[in-house]
Formats: C-alpha cells, structure tokens, sequence
C-alpha cells in the first residue's frame, strides 16, 4: 500500500527549483502523483502530491527540509491518502471575465457552496486591457452531484454572471449533454 505526502513550496523564483524537487523525490524512490506550479509576481509556488512507501516518504520528510533551506523556500508537507473520487454526472468548465471588481471570487464560491458544488480546479487572474482598465478572467472546473438539477444550475450561474455584470461561459466536459 502506497503512503501520500503533499508538499508546498514557496520563495523567490530562480532556474531549477523544479529539477532538485523531483530529483529529491527520486532519491527518495517517491513517485510524483499530481503536481502543479505557479509564479505569482517574483514568488515561485509548487504544490507536488507523492506516493511511496512508508520508508521513503519517511526519507522525504526528513530530506526536505535541508533542500528547503538549501534554496530559500517556504515548504509545508502533511501525509495524506489517495483521493478517492465521488460520484458526480457531470463536470462544468466555467469561465467568467470582465470588469475586476473586489469581491467577485467571494460571491462566485459563495454560490457553488450554497449549491453542494465540488470545485475541483479554480484559476484566476487580473490585469489590466489596453486602455488600462482593470479586467478578471476567472476559471474553475466543478464536479455536479446527482442531486443538482444540472439545467437550472446553469440558468443559474448565468444570472449570477450577469448580477456581476461579468461575461460567462459553461462548457460540460464530462457525463450529462447540453
């Protein structure tokens, strides 16, 4: 039986943060699950899920640290299980974009948790467009129960985009047809 540990990471972006990542867990004879990284300004960040057997994420654990002083970074890592999938008959790929105004992330996962909504991925991002007014594009991946009346749902996240007056668009990627 395969043990799970996440790790985070987080500090100033330089070449080859990733290579001495992966070559740690290689050392350590841990595989790399999942993994994901973004720059957020000059802030390198990594989220790596392993697999491995007690001994090496042990080993990991313990290698860890070291590497993260070696490099500067901000690491956290908790042992975790293999994620068990739910149920659900669909999944939404959701965009929303327009005008950034504070607090449109807020309302938006407001609603998907007043619905019992799985959000499985959320990427968001804010600039501003060629006049220099402040824009958001917003992107997050949703996993719909059984129980959610997959029609009125997207009626519904259509009303709230145009309650924020931001533009919409709902892409089943999997399970129920449109």
């Amino acid at each position: 039986m395969s043990n799970h540990l996440v790790v985070t990471a987080m500090g100033a972006d330089r070449p080859g943060i990733v290579s001495k990542f992966a070559r740690l867990a290689s050392e350590c004879d841990c595989d790399i699950v999942d993994s994901r990284m973004a720059l957020f300004g000059n802030e390198f960040t990594l989220i790596m899920m392993l697999a491995g057997s007690w001994p090496s994420i042990t080993k990991m654990e313990t290698s860890l640290p070291s590497l993260s002083v070696e490099l500067e970074l901000l690491t956290v890592m908790k042992r975790t299980s293999k994620h068990t999938p739910q149920n659900y008959i669909c999944r939404f790929d959701i965009t929303f974009s327009g005008r950034d105004q504070r607090g449109t992330m807020g309302k938006i996962t407001q609603f998907m948790a007043e619905r019992s909504l799985d959000i499985a991925a959320v990427k968001s991002h804010a600039e501003e467009d060629e006049s220099g007014n402040p824009t958001q594009n917003i992107n997050l991946t949703i996993n719909v129960p059984e129980k959610v009346d997959i029609d009125k749902l997207e009626v519904g996240i259509l009303e709230l985009a145009t309650e924020l007056a931001l533009e919409c668009t709902i892409e089943r990627m999997q399970g129920v047809e449109s």
